[in-house]
Order: structure tokens, then sequence, then C-alpha cells
């Protein structure tokens, strides 16, 4: 019988390390996605200031980074996956959840030229984001 601390150790060092895990890849990706590659796009849909508060949308990531590795070994604690396989589970369900309040509530609420255009550009973000730190989180909490 496995036990979660001999799988996924839920310490100092695991945390810290997903907390990375999330962090590092997603503020540049994030910063390039948005900022960058599909200024234009966003801006044709007239949804977000014209100046982004950097620091706002940093603290955020925080606070995700802080969840989305706490909860990880909780939620796999038991599995016996492979770090790739539970990675991309777990980016999954957390892509899935991440999803709902940065996609289609957002759609929900606010004003923009083309709801459609939105949802693709956001699903996509939201998709590659998570197929690179779900593993990378699994990876940061393997025993």
């Amino acid at each position: 019988m496995t036990i979660a601390s001999e799988r996924y150790p839920a310490g100092a060092r695991g945390f810290w390390l997903g907390m990375a895990a999330y962090l590092v890849p997603t503020f540049p990706i994030a910063f390039v996605w948005h900022l960058v590659l599909f200024e234009q796009n966003y801006q044709a849909l007239h949804i977000y200031r014209a100046d982004p508060i950097i620091p706002l949308g940093l603290a955020s990531m925080l606070i995700q980074a802080t969840v989305f590795s706490w909860v990880f070994p909780r939620v796999f604690a038991l599995h016996r996956g492979t770090i790739l396989r539970n990675g991309l589970l777990y980016g999954l369900g957390a892509g899935l959840l991440s999803w709902s309040f940065t996609t289609l509530a957002v759609a929900a609420k606010h004003p923009m030229a083309s709801i459609p255009d939105f949802v693709v550009l956001e699903t996509a973000f939201t998709a590659v984001q998570f197929l690179i730190v779900g593993p990378l989180i699994a990876l940061a909490h393997r025993s």
C-alpha cells in the first residue's frame, strides 16, 4: 500500500517546486500570448485594457500557483501512474477549471466584439498552458 508521502510528498519542497512549475512557464506564456503574438486579436475584441496592469496579473498567477501546487498531491496521492500521465490528467482537470472562469465566465460577463474569437483564443491559450504546467507540477511533486 502506497501512502501519500511516499509517492507525492506534501512537504514544503514539493509545494514550492510546484509553485515554480506553474509560475515559471505561465508568466512568459501569458505575456507573449496576450501581449505579443495575439495582441492585435485581443485589441480587436475590445475587451482588455489598453494598458494592462502586469502586477495584478502576476498576483493572480501567484494565487493560482499556490492553489494548484497545494491541490496536486491531494488529488494524486494514491495514483500509481507515471509523472507524465498524472501530469497530463492533472493539467486536463486544472485546465478545465481554469477555462471555466477565465474563458466561459469572462465571455458571459464582458462585452466584446466576438465571443467565438475570444473563446477560441483563450481555449488555445489554456490548452497550451496546462499541457506544459500539468506535467511540470507532477514532476515537482514526484517522490
